[in-house]
């Protein structure tokens, strides 16, 4: 092919010795995205398996899709709701392109050039993690945050949330949600209130989010009904409003197994136990399942929850793991006032307590088994 040709003609300057030879790591990343790498292992015992990192990423790429597209149109519908205004198919999709190719654009500009230069640095290939990290980032974002706030956002996320770990594989809290975490923290003006859910939103409709309805004081019959919450015609940042769109994803991952189901699973069982707890001791008047359909939960749940760097390994592991995210969620969103949406702080905390999680797992398995040896030695005699 012609762009075998020329990759293969313009590679000498790119190796060691060449002229081009600082740029190695990004003609490396281009080259691997387009082909696969003909490297292989020669030393060693190893597993030979036709699904690699790569087509995982893929895979998870795919699965977002969905979200990607109607969020996209959701975008250019919340704004020309606003207005009073009915538009077609098209002018919602493209008004909501508009606004979130930009977001893309920095994310990927910002984290894939830190990449580069630290994978430079370091003599090594560039992985191919950060492809889902930009690609996660302004789907977790308003459609209207500042693209310098972003940048930055994304450059705190893959030096303090990868590169000083040691980049893909190493870190132990999800990127993307570190990137969202830096952004409420530092710039909580533009990550919470009525006016940042729609890109250039006029006074025909209120912006409030379902989560920021209940922190205003309002009640249940105040929220978006359960069938516009699914569907997703609601304020929301970009990736996390329709619910058809993030169970299509699911499913697509659960089918490839890329994704835990006893995760997802566990998550939404550990949701459903404390908000049924609350609503029964008249903690709260929200019933247990409007929490699955509220903020960022659902996505959460599918899309972060089950990062197999940053979640736990072992099958129990994984399910305990999956329930603590689920109830720590609804109780940040029940107890905490100030912060309504606790999906994102959840799955966080729970990415530095999941090594414990293994290894405490391992330890009462390794217990276990030497109680049976005993009993067994002693049966023998």
């Amino acid at each position: 092919m012609g762009l075998r040709k020329f990759i293969d003609k313009i590679k000498p300057n790119f190796e060691e010795g060449g002229k081009l030879y600082c740029f190695h790591s990004f003609f490396d990343a281009m080259e691997t995205f387009f082909y696969v790498p003909n490297k292989v292992t020669i030393n060693g015992s190893h597993v030979r398996d036709a699904v690699d990192m790569k087509r995982n990423m893929i895979y998870v790429l795919i699965a977002l899709i969905p979200c990607f597209l109607f969020g996209t149109w959701n975008i250019g519908f919340q704004h020309f709701s606003s207005h009073g205004e009915v538009a077609t198919l098209m002018q919602n999709f493209g008004y909501g392109l508009m606004k979130i190719l930009p977001l893309y654009i920095v994310s990927y500009v910002v984290g894939l050039g830190i990449e580069i230069i630290f994978a430079q640095i370091r003599k090594e290939e560039v992985n191919e993690g950060f492809f889902v990290t930009g690609f996660l980032i302004p789907l977790i974002m308003p459609a209207d945050v500042p693209l310098w706030m972003l940048a930055i956002a994304v450059a705190f996320a893959v030096v303090i949330g990868k590169e000083v770990f040691g980049g893909s594989g190493m870190n132990i809290v999800n990127p993307a949600l570190l990137a969202r975490a830096f952004m409420f923290f530092s710039y909580p003006s533009k990550m919470s209130g009525d006016g940042i859910w729609i890109a250039e939103k006029g006074d025909a409709i209120s912006g409030a989010t379902p989560l920021g309805t209940l922190l205003n004081g309002g009640g249940v019959e105040q929220l978006p009904s359960v069938m516009d919450m699914f569907i997703g015609t609601i304020p929301g940042s970009v990736g996390e409003t329709s619910k058809i769109a993030i169970l299509l994803g699911a499913l697509f991952l659960i089918v490839t197994g890329v994704a835990s189901l006893r995760i997802i699973l566990s998550t939404f069982v550990g949701a459903a136990a404390l908000g049924l707890l609350f609503t029964a001791i008249g903690v709260s008047e929200v019933p247990f399942y409007y929490h699955f359909l509220m903020g960022g939960f659902m996505f959460g749940a599918i899309f972060m929850a089950t990062d197999p760097v940053t979640a736990a390994q072992t099958n129990t592991g994984k399910i305990i793991y999956g329930f603590l995210i689920g109830a720590m969620a609804v109780l940040i969103r029940v107890a905490n006032p100030g912060y309504p949406e606790g999906m994102m702080l959840a799955i966080l905390l729970l990415n530095v307590f999941a090594p414990l999680i293994d290894y405490c797992v391992v330890a009462m398995n390794i217990s276990k088994r030497k109680k049976r040896w005993a009993k067994a030695e002693r049966s023998a005699k």
